[in-house]
């Protein structure tokens, strides 16, 4: 189980969230703009309302790009120069020590027979049976974490 994203496509729906910023009405005469530096997304708006509706654009294009918003770390709020405001968003990859102790605990709490490790940024579930493996990737969906996750590498 990982916690990936794709930057690319990350980096697609900032471009496009940009260009329509830059086109909308509502932000006719606004300084406001976007970019993304490797994985932290900066906004800088007029006011908070402006920044509300930049965040809006930007989750709009992360989904039409089938990127998930539970992706993203929202930063605080702070003020610019011009009294303008601005928030850093970090892009969440990997999953974390935390949340894996959470996984693992589950896994084991259910009884199901695999083994679940942490191994550095992903978790890692073996199993002898298929059917097994199924089960607990069933168990994980249901429980909802905050963090998106994939399942990869799975195999006979």
């Amino acid at each position: 189980m990982v916690s990936e994203v794709d930057l690319q496509e990350v980096d697609n729906a900032v471009n496009q969230a940009s260009k329509e910023i830059g086109t909308r009405y509502d932000f006719k005469g606004s300084k406001s703009e976007l970019s993304r530096d490797d994985k932290v997304i900066k906004i800088l708006a007029d006011d908070d309302y402006k920044l509300e509706q930049v965040i809006d654009v930007l989750k709009t294009k992360l989904v039409k790009r089938k990127v998930d918003p539970g992706y993203l770390e929202y930063g605080k709020v702070e003020p610019a120069s011009g009294a303008m405001v601005r928030q850093e968003i970090t892009i969440k990859e990997g999953v974390e020590t935390e949340l894996a102790k959470k996984i693992v605990k589950a896994i084991k709490t259910a009884k199901l027979k695999v083994q679940a490790a942490i191994q550095g940024e992903q978790v890692r579930v073996t199993g002898k049976k298929r059917d097994d493996l199924q089960e607990a990737i069933a168990l994980i969906k249901e429980q909802k974490f905050e963090q998106p996750l994939q399942y990869t590498n799975f195999r006979d």
